[in-house]
């Protein structure tokens, strides 16, 4: 398949799996869940390669790695595109059905310039999450 820039060679399998992320942009996935669609399709694709190429995509900056806590598995998201390049994307997660939630809010952003400036302390967009209900949890339990 040939050599990428990094010197890592793209396989089939590394192919597909940027394919997979690429298609879903704006969404996240554990590496589970990537070998779990991966194998309703009929694809064999070891846990170890997936670990490896996501690990790749990371390091040449077209997916974002998010640790959200300790309890639960690291997901990626494509990022190619622009959506969460400039770094002014923040995420929600429900603490009810575990749901990630991208958020881009201005006001977020004002909150995070004026820690900087007044406080002389930089967030860090990709770490910080904020938790709670979402509006589906939420409805449901009226």
């Amino acid at each position: 398949m040939g050599r990428t820039k990094s010197g890592s060679y793209n396989t089939k399998q590394s192919c597909e799996i940027l394919n997979f992320l690429k298609d879903n942009a704006g969404s996240h996935f554990t590496s589970q869940e990537i070998s779990d669609h991966f194998r309703k399709q009929g694809i064999n694709i070891g846990q170890a390669t997936i670990y490896r190429r996501l690990d790749r995509l990371t390091t040449d900056g077209l997916v974002n790695k998010y640790i959200i806590d300790e309890k639960s598995p690291a997901c990626y998201e494509f990022i190619g595109t622009e959506h969460c390049r400039q770094g002014k994307c923040y995420h929600m997660k429900c603490e009810q059905c575990g749901k990630l939630i991208h958020l881009n809010c201005d006001e977020i952003n004002a909150f995070f310039e004026h820690v900087s400036e007044e406080h002389g302390f930089v967030l860090d967009p990709k770490r910080t999450v904020f938790y709670g209900i979402c509006n589906e949890c939420n409805n449901s339990k009226s």
